[in-house]
């Protein structure tokens, strides 16, 4: 059977994979268990967006993470939160403080409906929510304390993957998100159009099965895909949209699972050689250092 890969969504804490076109069905993603993908068809397809397929079915870059034409891409943006063209949303948001490395932090707004869904999506290891309310006081807040704190408001995922083979302690992760919420919540004015929330600091490490990547070397990682090309593995770990594979030969391997958008896909069998390109994954660079370097 021919399948459409949607990525990973993250339910009730779990990650699963979607699948495009086939009702809604997604597959529970058992930390332990072998995964294998076969891309067929002979080329990757626009995935769409909202929901509805490309009209042109338009050809997409193999090593594109956003797996859709340009035209698909400019409409499901436009629909986005981040647009702001719901300004008159009625549902609360909620503004966070996300944590992927050690001065690594950034700020952002969810839906208070989705609950933690885009803090796992995004593979934040731990997260504090700062205040809830309408739309647009939640991203006035969000870019506020974005200038205020000197924090971006997106960090690449070559920089998460990083430095999650080594994290600092959990307590550790807490107290520099705690000492972040302190300065927010000094930031003037931004209070008075949300509803601060008290600090209580959430850690994935655990839903990211994050322990098995201590002191793992961060081996390779899936640079794209090619017809007739496989990726298999035994999943150890998963963050955000990536899986953390070990392949036939024990060797680590990651999948950033947006790269499977938009291809046609069978089952490979357990055990089967990765016949897709790799690149050993990136160690951190100066740069990367100087950006983990404490906050405070």
């Amino acid at each position: 059977m021919v399948w459409r890969s949607g990525g990973v969504s993250w339910q009730g804490g779990a990650p699963r994979l979607r699948w495009a076109g086939a009702g809604g069905r997604v597959s529970a993603l058992s930390y332990g268990r072998e995964l294998g993908f076969r891309a067929v068809g002979g080329a990757r397809r626009c995935s769409g967006a909202r929901g509805n397929p490309c009209p042109l079915a338009a050809a997409v870059p193999a090593r594109s993470t956003g797996g859709r034409c340009a035209e698909c891409a400019r409409l499901d943006r436009a629909h986005s939160v981040a647009a702001d063209t719901i300004a008159d949303d009625p549902r609360p948001y909620r503004v966070y403080l996300a944590w992927f490395g050690p001065g690594m932090v950034k700020v952002g707004i969810t839906g208070e409906e989705r609950g933690s869904a885009r803090l796992l999506e995004q593979g934040a290891v731990a997260f504090a929510w700062l205040g809830r309310g309408p739309l647009m006081a939640a991203r006035r807040t969000e870019e506020v304390l974005r200038h205020a704190l000197a924090v971006p408001d997106r960090i690449p995922y070559a920089r998460k993957r990083a430095v999650r083979y080594a994290l600092p302690p959990a307590e550790e992760r807490a107290r520099e998100l705690t000492e972040l919420y302190r300065q927010a919540a000094g930031v003037p004015a931004w209070a008075e159009t949300l509803q601060a929330l008290p600090c209580q600091v959430h850690d994935h490490a655990e839903a990211f099965a994050l322990h098995a990547l201590a002191s793992a070397p961060p081996g390779r990682v899936v640079t794209e895909l090619v017809a007739d090309g496989v990726i298999a593995g035994r999943l150890t770990a998963a963050a955000g949209p990536d899986l953390h594979l070990l392949d036939a030969d024990a060797r680590p391997l990651v999948l950033d699972t947006r790269l499977l958008t938009g291809w046609e896909l069978v089952a490979a069998p357990a055990g089967h050689p990765v016949t897709v390109p790799t690149a050993e994954a990136p160690a951190p660079t100066c740069e990367d250092a100087d950006a983990q370097a404490p906050l405070f």
